[in-house]
């Protein structure tokens, strides 16, 4: 959460430089902001679940075997 939160406070922040910078009006929909959070979400769910379900399912000897 705190990743798509940083990356959206950013996305505006560049954007409102920017658009002062060339002088362009700029308009950041709810849902550019909700879509991007999603997601960022959906992103930090897999690669946090995925590898944890990979690693559940070693058998603890097999893992330890390694080290």
């Amino acid at each position: 959460m705190t990743g798509g939160l940083a990356g959206i406070a950013i996305g505006v922040a560049a954007s409102t430089i920017l658009g002062q910078w060339v002088q362009w009006s700029v308009s950041i929909s709810a849902w550019a902001v909700a879509l991007s959070f999603g997601i960022a979400a959906m992103v930090g769910i897999f690669f946090g679940y995925y590898p944890a379900r990979q690693a559940s399912r070693v058998a603890p000897i097999d893992a330890l075997r390694y080290e």
